[in-house]
């Protein structure tokens, strides 16, 4: 299922960087922020366009991106002025390396059967008292869009999921998408906790 959405944004990378690389999401990265000391490292978990690895670079953070798509990285590559790793949520093996992970929109296209595993992964990644980021298509189940497959959660969905995983929830927020012409479409942003 995932390779389908690989393909996807390796055929679509410059419409989808596009598309994506001037949306706002400032007031969202604050938020996750709090949770990350000043200076800290922060791993961008599919990181699209770069958008945010380069804001996160900009305020002082050391970042460390990846994505699972070959052309995304190229295009993130060059915007953020610094390699971007090609590779998938479960080929992460890092151990208590990092602060924090931001998975904007991009845990999404992991299959809700492997997810457990990936957060396992995330957790050993960070250090003790780390803050985890996500965001997700507001819905239930596995949903087809386009030629993408995603997984929708709610608020009792995700927290479950986060949770069981072993994280605590610091914060849970339903809101409409950040691109213009498409704010009707609803999200849910998690922040856990690693404890």
């Amino acid at each position: 299922m995932i390779d389908k959405n690989i393909e996807y944004y390796n055929n679509n990378a410059d419409s989808f960087f596009e598309g994506s690389v001037n949306a706002d999401m400032s007031g969202v990265r604050g938020g996750f922020l709090k949770y990350v000391p000043d200076g800290g490292k922060i791993l961008d978990a599919g990181c699209g366009s770069g958008r945010d690895s380069k804001a996160f670079l900009s305020e002082g953070y050391d970042v460390v991106a990846f994505d699972a798509s070959k052309e995304m990285c190229k295009r993130a590559s060059e915007y953020i002025g610094r390699e971007v790793l090609n590779m998938c949520f479960e080929d992460i093996s890092f151990d208590k390396e990092f602060d924090g992970i931001w998975a904007c929109a991009s845990l999404l296209h992991v299959p809700s059967d492997d997810l457990p595993d990936v957060l396992q992964r995330m957790k050993k990644a960070l250090k003790p008292g780390g803050a985890i980021y996500a965001s997700f298509k507001y819905g239930e189940g596995t949903t087809v869009r386009g030629e993408r497959v995603f997984s929708d959660f709610t608020e009792e969905s995700a927290t479950k999921l986060f949770e069981e995983a072993g994280f605590e929830i610091a914060s849970r927020v339903v809101g409409g998408d950040s691109r213009p012409g498409r704010e009707a479409e609803m999200w849910i942003n998690v922040i856990g906790i690693c404890q």
